[in-house]
């Protein structure tokens, strides 16, 4: 009788495989994944290849995939690269909301240095196994337990879901911005006409609006930057509500 068994699949992932034994060590993984951040950063993940990529690096193609096997590999590996640059505070210190808040900050930052990074983040496959997102993830969870949260897994998700919410919808912004060749002030003031036509006939709209609109067009950047930190501060009175409970 035949052998019915089947062989499983491998996970796809660059986390769940070994890695290879590298045969050129002039290309590492390590200065494909910071080139290939370079490109990210410069044109986004539509004008990203593995076949650009190599002309960049001044090899073929077929070297790369010696270190990398996909693109979603590269961006599993980009994502981790980057997330190296999130910082969050040492756990156990008296200001839980303030080391919070820290982190969140940092996390909106990065997003906004790698704009293609929030947009990515659900589809670059298992990224989450990456050793820096897993010390992340670590270190968020280690701050949440010693504030005294008996489920520190719902507290990063309620406080990740905001932030990278906020950052795709800004870095999307700024994309836009950064295409038009413009200060992001003259941007807004040439939009403005259409915006407030638009908002006229919705009264809570038009008026958040004629509320911003001075700040908006002199000192954009500061607008965003408090009204991030005014929703997570809404953010942050939830879970003060759960710990108190």
């Amino acid at each position: 009788m035949a052998d019915r068994t089947t062989k499983p699949s491998p996970i796809p992932s660059v986390w769940a495989r070994p890695q290879r034994e590298p045969d050129q060590p002039a290309l590492s993984r390590a200065t494909i994944v910071r080139e290939a951040i370079v490109m990210l950063d410069a044109e986004g993940v539509e004008a990203l290849s593995m076949r650009k990529l190599a002309t960049r690096l001044n090899a073929g193609a077929a070297s790369l995939y010696r270190h990398v096997a996909t693109k979603d590999e590269l961006m599993e590996l980009a994502v981790d690269e980057v997330a190296a640059e999130i910082h969050v505070p040492q756990a156990g210190g008296p200001d839980w909301r303030a080391a919070v808040s820290e982190a969140a900050h940092s996390f909106r930052g990065t997003a906004l240095r790698h704009p293609w990074l929030s947009s990515v983040l659900g589809q670059a496959g298992l990224a989450y196994l990456g050793p820096n997102l897993m010390s992340y993830s670590e270190r968020l969870a280690a701050l949440f337990t010693g504030a005294g949260f008996p489920d520190p897994t719902g507290a990063i998700d309620v406080v990740l879901s905001y932030v990278i919410g906020m950052s795709t919808t800004e870095a999307a912004w700024l994309i836009t911005v950064a295409r038009s060749g413009e200060t992001e002030a003259d941007f807004i003031a040439r939009l403005l006409p259409a915006a407030q036509q638009a908002v006229a006939d919705h009264e809570h709209l038009a008026r958040g609006y004629a509320e911003t609109e001075g700040a908006a067009t002199t000192d954009p950047a500061a607008l965003r930057d408090a009204k991030f930190a005014s929703a997570l501060e809404i953010v942050l009175d939830g879970l003060a509500l759960r710990l108190t409970r």
